[in-house]
């Protein structure tokens, strides 16, 4: 089966310094694909570089077996959606309008957002719980609010390969496992770097650990996010328990490092 999403001995570096090596990652189409990793450890390098937003120094990054390198920005752009960590809606917008920005990949050049592509709009803010602010100014919106319009964004564009940052910072626990369902939902191939363990756990059919900027384990969550591993690389305990109900096996995070002493003040 190819691949919707491959990469081969890829290494990125920043100022000189190399940050992610010899990484070979394989997002098989329609899965859900969680990178977790501790912070530094390269997550938002590596995405950054399998999207082609920063420059591979080794590798090569393949979509459906068309190696990236060979697309032109708006080829990318109709072929993978992109939401970054740090992505936010220009304040000046309507939500409605920035949504409509996904669309432009599909545009020909120097189009305006035509009548035909607003219940795209709408069914992507829709997908988040957002179409009610179709027309709220984009300044006005909560953090966890331009999360959810920022990945209606992605959903516009209409690619069914998705690559996300960090999509549930700033949401609250319910907006974090509504969301987790709507992408799901949308039946895409989804390769999403999170920081929260027991989501990437509960809603990720494998999971992807960078540490010390390689990849150390891919697989399915239970297999991958073992005691060891998670000792090894958080410096935490854990333990997986089963649901009695459901059968379904959970992650449960117990003790982490001892805290760091506080500095005495000197001596006056």
């Amino acid at each position: 089966m190819m691949h919707h999403l491959s990469a081969r001995d890829l290494a990125c570096a920043i100022d000189g310094r190399t940050i992610v090596s010899g990484v070979d990652l394989d997002i098989p189409r329609g899965s859900m694909v969680a990178l977790v990793g501790r912070n530094g450890s390269g997550k938002s390098t590596l995405i950054r570089s399998l999207v082609g937003l920063r420059a591979m120094t080794a590798g090569r990054v393949h979509i459906d077996g068309v190696d990236l390198s060979a697309l032109s920005a708006r080829e990318r752009a109709t072929r993978l959606a992109h939401v970054g960590q740090e992505d936010a809606p220009p304040e000046d917008l309507l939500v409605g309008e920035m949504v409509a920005m996904g669309r432009i990949p599909h545009r020909p050049p120097w189009a305006v957002t035509g009548r035909s592509e607003w219940p795209v709009v709408r069914d992507a803010l829709d997908a988040v719980g957002m179409v009610h602010a179709i027309d709220r100014p984009c300044q006005h919106l909560s953090g966890g609010e331009r999360r959810r319009v920022m990945l209606a964004r992605g959903i516009a564009q209409g690619s069914d390969l998705l690559v996300l940052d960090e999509p549930t910072n700033h949401l609250d626990i319910h907006h974090q496992i509504q969301l987790m369902e709507t992408i799901r939902g949308l039946g895409c191939t989804v390769l999403a770097a999170v920081h929260d363990l027991s989501l990437a756990a509960a809603h990720f059919d494998r999971v992807a650990v960078l540490h010390e900027g390689r990849l150390l384990a891919v697989g399915e969550p239970t297999s991958v996010l073992d005691p060891a591993l998670l000792h090894r690389v958080f410096d935490v305990d854990a333990a997986h328990l089963t649901d009695p109900v459901t059968g379904r096996v959970h992650l449960v995070l117990g003790t982490g490092a001892a805290p760091v002493a506080p500095r005495r003040k000197a001596a006056s």
